[in-house]
């Protein structure tokens, strides 16, 4: 396969917050294609299609994200493409030139802990192990595949290993137009729950509730500003009852909101607090001197469970968790019973806009930068 010349989008250092990250710490650079004579024994090289830009990418930009690569760094934790070399020792069965494949962020890319951290996804092309590379499930676009792994693995995480969500229950989902919101009531429904999702606009909700959504409920304040009462919506959906799980990746006002929704005993999940994003220091700095709170009087008066769902940081614990995971993802997406959202494109020339885009919660479900 002809290789040409690429480029690439690199981070130089964290700033105090993503927006000065990308506006003043970003660049697009050229990118000479990758020697497949120098690839290691089992070594792959992608040529990459497509990107996805999650909310992760973007916090990672100033450091305030949980996993901090090093600068410079290429931006770009899921991303998918076709396979253009492969080193003397690369398993046929796990790979070949021409193969349309998806990437495992926990061992190529930013999120990565090994030497291949530097392979991010906004770059023409990557170098990765043959371990990282994993053949495009069922019928699923490049974009898709690029917001298959990291989405709906946490949505797995969350709601399986951590919810235990249950058919017949009752769910509600904040933050349910972004990337793991959609994941997350695509999941919730698979797993035979009625979905309330929860989020600031009309004109998104609509869009969630076409993917699966029994209920919307929009928590805008009539005035625009904060949040609103929306836990009388939420009694008169469940029959006065509230609800059995609360997925909250919203964090703040939301968060307290929502604890009020639920029913004696719930599950109450933390998935992040996209709200709140400068609870850390930023410029890549640890702490969290503006950390949030969440009032123990309800928690104790409802008996409530408050579980923390960190997707990333309980592989590195205990990483068994992963394999059945990642297995249960593939195979739905094989089978068809999930089907990755994906509502903005850009070419990779406009990654700030795509990258501010998601910031300012302007995107409903994925986005996908195309190199």
């Amino acid at each position: 396969m002809q290789l040409g010349t690429g480029q690439r989008v690199v981070f130089k250092e964290f700033g105090e917050t993503p927006v000065e990250s990308i506006e003043k710490f970003s660049s697009l650079e050229p990118m000479d294609a990758p020697d497949p004579q120098a690839l290691g024994d089992t070594e792959v090289i992608i040529q990459i299609k497509s990107a996805s830009i999650a909310w992760a990418d973007v916090l990672m930009t100033s450091g305030q994200y949980q996993h901090q690569p090093k600068p410079p760094y290429i931006p770009g934790n899921d991303y998918s493409g076709v396979v253009a070399g492969v080193g003397a020792g690369v398993d046929d069965s796990r790979c070949r030139v021409g193969d349309r494949v998806l990437i495992d962020f926990t061992l190529a890319g930013p999120r990565s802990l090994g030497p291949y951290q530097h392979a991010g996804g906004l770059a023409s092309y990557a170098v990765v192990p043959q371990q990282a590379v994993l053949r495009i499930p069922g019928s699923l676009s490049f974009d898709q595949a690029s917001n298959l792994l990291v989405n709906y693995e946490t949505a797995y995480h969350c709601l399986v290993a951590r919810g235990q969500l249950k058919n017949g229950e009752t769910i509600l989902i904040n933050g349910a137009t972004g990337s793991t919101g959609v994941a997350a009531v695509q999941v919730a429904k698979l797993l035979g729950a009625t979905v309330i999702a929860v989020g600031r606009s009309d004109e998104k909700l609509a869009l969630v509730k076409a993917q699966g959504a029994d209920h919307v409920v929009n928590s805008s304040a009539p005035e625009g500003e904060g949040v609103r009462r929306f836990r009388d919506d939420v009694k008169a959906l469940t029959g006065g009852n509230g609800v059995d799980v609360v997925y909250d990746a919203v964090g703040g006002e939301t968060s307290l909101e929502s604890m009020r929704c639920t029913a004696f005993g719930a599950r109450f999940l933390i998935v992040g607090w996209a709200s709140t994003p400068n609870v850390a220091r930023g410029k890549g700095l640890r702490g969290s001197p503006n950390a949030n709170q969440l009032p123990t009087n309800i928690m104790q008066m409802k008996g409530l469970s408050v579980l923390g769902c960190p997707t990333g940081i309980a592989v590195a614990k205990d990483p068994s968790v992963r394999p059945p995971r990642l297995a249960a993802v593939l195979r739905w997406a094989d089978e068809g019973k999930i089907d990755p959202f994906v509502s903005n494109v850009y070419a990779l020339s406009d990654y700030k806009k795509a990258m501010l885009a998601r910031w300012n919660g302007e995107i409903v479900g994925g986005s996908a930068i195309h190199p």
